[in-house]
């Protein structure tokens, strides 16, 4: 497994935003972590990638225990994420972000010496990136000209500049129109899968057909866990997210 987790809390005083919740992630799976707003999804996220460490339980990434482990380190080890608010410098250009976000991970961050100009292989990981994200011919365009598909897009791109193994999407398609909607719906498709992906996501209908596997939760634990189509039927999802049965 690339990513388990084991019994997972994140409790902030009296409240409990993660109950218990246990999962393993394959190498080059797809994911997805539905529930209802406040199932603890986005906290859940946090805990993996070291914003919250959990109050309770263990996270392995590729066989190292990563529970306590700072947000630097887990990237380091190849952990990347998205937010549910984009995080961009609107007044650079987007590769001038792209830029930022890979010296960020680079050990030269906090050099004041020596060249600051990217090295070939930088660069190259930079071009990369943005063709994987199709925002490579707007590289010279200010973020704040940008629609905010594309800046959804750009995100995406600073996170896997630094070739990460897992790739954490917190709904890369919220406030998206239908057409810029299926544009990340392809990019996230045509991910090679030597990059495992774990995303949360509210369009039933585009998550079910991006991932080999769901996992649901409710008020912080786990509910229910299986393929697209028997997530899709199954009775407890529909109560507690789709709302079929109330309908």
């Amino acid at each position: 497994m690339l990513l388990s987790l084991e019994n997972i809390s994140v409790q902030f005083d009296a409240l409990k935003a993660v109950d218990g919740v246990s999962l393993n992630v394959r190498q080059g799976e797809r994911r997805a972590v539905i529930g209802p707003n406040g199932a603890g999804k986005t906290t859940l996220f946090n805990a993996i990638t070291g914003v919250f460490p959990p109050t309770d339980g263990k996270i392995v990434f590729d066989g190292r225990d990563v529970t306590r482990a700072p947000p630097h380190t887990r990237a380091g080890l190849g952990m990347g994420r998205t937010f549910q608010i984009t995080n961009l410098f609107p007044n650079l250009s987007v590769a001038q972000n792209m830029e930022l976000a890979l010296r960020g991970r680079s050990r030269r961050k906090f050099s004041f010496f020596g060249n600051a100009d990217l090295t070939v292989d930088e660069r190259a990981q930079l071009d990369r990136a943005l063709t994987l994200t199709r925002i490579g011919a707007r590289r010279d365009v200010l973020v704040r000209e940008l629609s905010y598909g594309e800046q959804r897009q750009l995100e995406m791109a600073m996170a896997l500049v630094s070739a990460p193994r897992l790739l954490l999407l917190d709904e890369p398609a919220a406030g998206l129109s239908p057409a810029e909607r299926a544009i990340v719906t392809e990019i996230i498709r045509a991910l090679p899968r030597d990059i495992t992906i774990v995303l949360i996501e509210h369009d039933m209908d585009l998550v079910l057909s991006l991932v080999d596997w769901v996992t649901c939760l409710n008020n912080g634990q786990f509910l229910a866990e299986g393929a697209p189509a028997d997530i899709r039927g199954n009775r407890q999802v529909q109560d507690v997210y789709l709302g079929r049965r109330h309908a």
